[in-house]
């Protein structure tokens, strides 16, 4: 008996389709090209069903609105389906991925993130290798988590980001390993891929909260941004440079910062470099984000670190216990032990 796959289609470049305003989304057009893929009658794939997002969304444009929308439908459809492929747009997939990593508890099943570079109706489209060899890791149970594939590698959904905007070799997670290379045949890395957590899989919608990111650069006045560190101000992620360093001087951060962690704000440090790990203390100019309260990121990604603060406030959690579990690995998403 065949193993069956959900496809939940939100829109993004693998299905759009040319017209005068450029690419635009098109339901029509994605059926009529998977239909045109001969590999979807081989005896070695997977029965699948379709779900559309209606309208179909560039990724640019999904919201929190959305990435419930995918879980829900994930959770609606657990028990019916061996596997979940999402179709979705490149510019915000790390983001979405990291988002469905975290609400989907005790996640037991694949649930593969994919698209493309270049749509299907083109002749050189990568959505076909990507959404065909998405299609037999889902089907496969040996991934049992929030993946993402692309140009023959499966990343952890909350480890990937995107590197390119032009090039096939879109996504690469530069703090973890791939789990998975598509070659000849596709070869899983055994001790990379998580276990599923014991319990019963459990959806968690995410609330729609105010939280910011702040990207440090040289000669940056800080006293731009104390307006919106007010007290609705749920969570911040600040992106250093370095292992968590910011500029000192007379228009110091560290004032705005301090007062935004007064009012209940979280303050999680990543780093602006794609790899490596925020160390806060190591150097003088992060010890004094430490001292005031800021949590330590670690190697998360942006991507995975905006969406676990939309997850942790979303399960009602204290400041407190947020404050500890950013700096935990929950779902694969950063190593608890320094780089």
């Amino acid at each position: 008996m065949n193993k069956k796959i959900l496809m939940i289609y939100t829109g993004g470049t693998i299905g759009m389709v040319p017209s005068p305003q450029g690419y635009i989304p098109s339901s029509r057009a994605l059926y009529e090209q998977l239909e045109a893929i001969p590999d979807f009658r081989h005896p070695a794939m997977p029965d699948y069903e379709v779900v559309e997002f209606h309208p179909l969304l560039d990724s640019s444009n999904m919201t929190v609105q959305e990435w419930n929308k995918i879980g829900q439908v994930v959770a609606d459809r657990y028990d019916e389906f061996d596997g979940f492929v999402v179709l979705h747009g490149t510019d915000t997939m790390a983001y979405s991925a990291s988002a469905l990593s975290f609400m989907l508890e005790h996640l037991s099943k694949p649930v593969v993130f994919t698209g493309a570079q270049i749509p299907l109706c083109e002749i050189r489209s990568d959505g076909r290798d990507n959404i065909i060899n998405s299609m037999l890791i889902a089907s496969s149970g040996v991934v049992r988590e929030v993946c993402l594939y692309f140009n023959g590698k499966l990343l952890r959904g909350n480890r990937s980001t995107k590197r390119s905007s032009d090039q096939l070799a879109a996504f690469e997670s530069p703090n973890a390993p791939i789990l998975a290379e598509a070659g000849i045949t596709i070869r899983y890395r055994e001790r990379a891929l998580r276990q599923p957590e014991e319990g019963p899989f459990r959806f968690q919608p995410f609330d729609e909260l105010p939280i910011g990111v702040i990207k440090v650069f040289p000669g940056i006045q800080f006293s731009l941004f104390e307006s919106i560190m007010t007290e609705s101000l749920r969570g911040v992620v600040l992106e250093t440079f370095g292992a968590g360093n910011i500029p000192s001087g007379r228009d110091s951060l560290l004032p705005i910062i301090q007062k935004a962690y007064q009012h209940g704000t979280i303050i999680a440090v990543c780093s602006q470099c794609p790899q490596g790990s925020v160390t806060l203390g190591t150097y003088e100019t992060s010890k004094a984000l430490h001292d005031i309260g800021a949590v330590n990121g670690r190697d998360m990604t942006t991507e995975a670190a905006v969406t676990k603060l939309y997850y942790l406030f979303s399960k009602g959690h204290s400041k407190e216990a947020i404050q500890s579990l950013m700096s935990r690995d929950l779902r694969g998403e950063l190593f608890e032990t320094e780089l």
